[in-house]
């Protein structure tokens, strides 16, 4: 049976649990749009403004991934545990719990787009579309202009961070002031920055257990087990209709989107042009009207 609109609840994901919100009704012809967060390890918060597709026909599910937010905390589980493969498998688990698999569209945020990307050439039969959102297709692109936008920060902010990241130090609060700037400049331009970013934020720093383990004490610092991983070798044998998302200023700068644009074969790509990591954010009106137009066209 079709979930009543704005349900939410848990499914259960072999022996832990997903939490899961839809908006809209599941029930309805036009296929749900399953939002897959970023992170690894933050929450659906700050992407819950998608929600207002509903508005426009088109059933909304945000979730949290396996051990934040409103699904199990594994606090005591290593490196081993935390894989992309379990995300995977996670994903899937949604989906036929919801009973959508037969029909979505799935939208991926920064690490959430690689995620969804991975899904995708899998070639499941009921995927109608894939939107990238704020993406590198690889760690090791991301890294490269990390560190190039580094060095391009404040004269003694990027020294700073490196004396703490080569000394182990990077949970001081000197590290969190220096990575202030970068924030500010390529996450999110919003000043104040809106409840629902802080929200993840604050999600992430009550568990920093999966984010620190996969990825690192911070989006530039990437020492995680993603540090050499990426979905280059897979982008062709997606086969649906996928929009691409960035912002000018970005953190996922043109050359780590780049090859999403080279290798899937049905694909384009729109720059925000006033925003950087999240352009549902920083950029809501132009955001709704290119994500109803995609959706309108598949």
């Amino acid at each position: 049976m079709p979930l009543a609109p704005s349900a939410k609840g848990t499914v259960q994901f072999g022996e832990y649990k997903t939490w899961y919100r839809v908006t809209g009704d599941l029930g309805s012809e036009r296929p749900p749009v399953v939002v897959v967060h970023g992170g690894p390890g933050s929450t659906h918060d700050y992407l819950l403004p998608l929600a207002g597709l509903a508005e426009h026909g088109w059933p909304v599910v945000h979730y949290d991934q396996l051990g934040n937010g409103g699904s199990t905390h594994l606090r005591d589980r290593g490196a081993d545990f935390w894989t992309v493969d379990l995300f995977l498998a996670e994903l899937d688990s949604l989906l036929n719990s919801l009973g959508i698999a037969d029909n979505y569209v799935l939208y991926g945020q920064s690490w959430g787009g690689l995620l969804a990307a991975r899904h995708a050439a899998a070639r499941p039969a009921g995927l109608r579309g894939l939107v990238i959102a704020n993406s590198p297709a690889s760690y090791p692109l991301w890294l490269e202009e990390m560190a190039r936008l580094r060095a391009d920060l404040p004269p003694g902010v990027n020294e700073t961070l490196l004396r703490h990241e080569a000394a182990g130090t990077t949970d001081s609060e000197e590290y969190y002031a220096a990575m202030t700037p970068f924030y500010e400049k390529h996450v999110c331009r919003l000043k104040p920055w809106p409840r629902e970013y802080q929200a993840s934020f604050y999600e992430v720093y009550n568990d920093p257990t999966v984010y620190y383990t996969m990825n690192g004490p911070s989006e530039f610092h990437v020492i995680g087990t993603l540090r050499d991983w990426g979905v280059e070798d897979c982008l062709p044998d997606i086969q649906v209709p996928t929009l691409i998302l960035s912002g000018r200023h970005d953190e996922a700068t043109p050359k780590t989107v780049q090859p999403y644009k080279d290798l899937i074969p049905e694909s384009r790509w729109e720059i925000f042009e006033d925003s950087s990591h999240v352009p549902h954010l920083e950029e809501p009106e132009l955001f709704k009207k290119v994500m109803t137009g995609y959706l309108g066209s598949l």
